[in-house]
């Protein structure tokens, strides 16, 4: 026997499937948190029973991606018990799609989330005579015998919930109302530039000189430059010297030490998911998004892309509809992963004196970009529908777990993938095919990607040991930085070729975890196709990007010029053409 966990978005379906199973599924004050059916086991009651947490819906009817995705899961495993996981403050919304799920019969019960925000709003429930009233067991899901309640569901017959009155002896509602905070944080002359400013620190505290996120950086940096690198320095073995000092420490330096900088930006976003102020970040953005073809529930997506862009694209299952979702997609490599940020902090040195000035430029750059490929896509937008999260302090235990679980995927993906791909660069960039040590030039990675420096040539950069850096980020965008630190140690070339590699990362096409995701969702052949197209014009854009910064932004803007004056003289001449002709028939008319 299965039970499947039931209710509208936003419920706490997913916290209460942690708590049964003892999983780590993850969590949030948004939708599109879950989009697919996830599978557990609990041990309840003495029995073991198989727990499913599933995408949260608002009728039985499903509308978007992840509600189809619910109830065609429910169609298909008619026998097993539904576990209703509703907030007690929307919970008359809960019991229409109760009655329309259980219509035919069917073991179920009512878990209730969040009563402790209800009670201090001044609502007052009581689950044993709403339990007696529906004829199922209704409980709170803080209660210390879930195991037992839900053990009951099991054990009572099959029956449909009724649609029955709530009187004010079973259920007294919350005052309603927008709060103080809401009516402040909604009004866009305030919303806007708040979140902006929350933002904007963020970065400050992350990237500016003498802040936090660099004071760490430049600690794990000694450590691996100064200490460890110091101790292989003085082994007496060349292979094993040349494996620490020239290979793995410079690409494993490079990559870990902007793991507290990549943890400071993970924490900005989970505060704002967790606080509620996501949902009014989408509310707020709702009609800018809609000039571009989506609505204000892409501004989730598009916020975790700058998380890890294959999280991103998940999350996109919970969007309206299916060409929203693939425009979303489309849109997301542009916006900077954390996987991005070591290669914009080696390549800052030669863009500004000032990190955090050509950090925050180039995610800047790449929100710009996203909105354009969006306009050019442009659509017509869905309608928007949004669950309004409660504003809440952030918990510190929620907050620590999700961060510990977000940095300790980082670590595993260094010490697997990242790793194997360093030691696989020094081993065909430090011998040739007859196993000697030699230096670069003559090694079989030479030989094998000697004729790719052309790629960059353009840009300044005839190098295949840069091609094959860029190229390496296609599997982990942290390689490019490892790969660099590798080679060179520091980037050797100018500003303008920084400028456009930084800009070819930006918009080449994201790892193939990201690329896997998007297959997973708009299909392989779509995928590959977008994933092709967008390293094609990644690369026409860098060569762009070091024409500009070499002084041909001055030469555009020349050439431009007369065609803007002609687009603007023609389109007054159409305004005055109208003009004339409505004029001409006013007089007409009174002729």
């Amino acid at each position: 026997m299965s039970v499947l966990l039931v209710g509208n978005p936003n419920a706490g379906k997913s916290t209460l499937f942690n708590r049964l199973t003892r999983g780590h599924a993850r969590v949030g004050n948004w939708h599109g948190v879950t989009v697919g059916a996830l599978e557990g086991e609990a041990k309840l009651a003495g029995r073991r029973v198989k727990i499913v947490d599933l995408p949260g819906i608002y009728s039985a009817k499903g509308v978007s991606m992840e509600e189809k995705l619910a109830c065609d899961y429910l169609e298909a495993h008619p026998a097993d018990a539904l576990l209703f996981v509703a907030e007690c403050e929307t919970f008359p919304r809960v019991l229409p799609l109760a009655a329309a799920l259980t219509a035919g019969g069917r073991r179920a019960g009512i878990a209730l989330t969040k009563r402790r925000r209800f009670g201090r709003l001044g609502g007052q429930i009581d689950p044993s005579a709403l339990g007696s009233r529906l004829g199922v067991p209704v409980f709170f899901a803080e209660s210390r015998d879930l195991g037992r309640h839900i053990s009951d569901i099991l054990d009572a017959p099959p029956r449909a919930i009724p649609r029955v009155p709530l009187s004010d002896a079973l259920y007294r509602p919350v005052r309603e109302g927008l709060s103080r905070a809401d009516s402040l944080l909604l009004n866009g002359a305030f919303g806007i530039p708040f979140f902006f400013l929350l933002l904007l620190a963020a970065f400050f505290v992350t990237f500016a000189e003498g802040m936090p996120g660099a004071l760490m950086k430049e600690g794990v940096e000694r450590l691996f430059t100064d200490v460890l690198g110091g101790y292989a320095r003085r082994i007496a073995s060349p292979v094993v010297r040349s494996l620490l000092a020239d290979g793995l420490l410079p690409g494993l330096g490079s990559v870990l030490s902007i793991l507290p900088q990549i943890m400071l930006l993970y924490l900005a976003l989970i505060l704002l998911e967790e606080s509620g102020l996501f949902s009014r970040f989408a509310i707020l953005t709702d009609g800018l998004f809609s000039r571009l073809g989506l609505n204000g529930r892409a501004a989730f997506s598009l916020l975790m892309g700058f998380g890890c862009t294959a999280a991103a694209i998940l999350t996109t299952r919970g969007l309206d509809d299916k060409r929203m979702q693939r425009r979303v997609i489309l849109c997301l490599p542009y916006i900077s992963c954390s996987a991005k940020l070591p290669v914009y902090l080696a390549l800052s040195a030669s863009l500004f004196p000032e990190p955090f000035l050509a950090v925050a430029g180039m995610y800047a750059l790449g929100v710009a970009m996203s909105f354009l490929v969006a306009l050019l896509l442009k659509g017509a937008p869905p309608p928007f529908v949004l669950e309004l999260a409660p504003l809440q302090l952030p918990r510190p235990l929620f907050v620590a777990k999700s961060l510990l679980f977000q940095l300790k995927q980082f670590i595993i993906k260094v010490a697997t993938v990242i790793l194997a791909f360093f030691l696989a660069s020094w081993l065909l960039s430090s011998f040739d095919f007859s196993f000697r040590l030699v230096a670069a030039e003559g090694s079989m990675l030479a030989a094998v990607c000697g004729g790719l420096g052309f790629l960059f040539a353009p840009a300044g950069m005839n190098d295949w040991r840069i091609t094959y850096a860029a190229l390496s980020g296609l599997i982990a965008k942290e390689n490019v930085a490892g790969a660099i630190a590798m080679f060179y140690g520091a980037f050797p070339y100018g500003r303008a070729s920084a400028f456009a590699f930084a800009v070819f990362i930006l918009a080449c096409s994201p790892c193939v975890s990201a690329i896997a995701a998007a297959a997973r969702e708009v299909g392989a052949g779509r995928a590959l196709l977008y994933a092709a197209l967008q390293t094609a014009s990644a690369l026409l854009l860098s060569y762009l990007a070091y024409f500009c910064a070499r002084g041909g932004a001055v030469y555009l803007a020349i050439a431009a010029a007369p065609v803007v004056a002609l687009v603007i003289m023609g389109k007054n001449f159409e305004k005055l053409s109208r003009s004339g002709k409505r004029h001409s028939s006013r007089l007409h008319r009174r002729a």
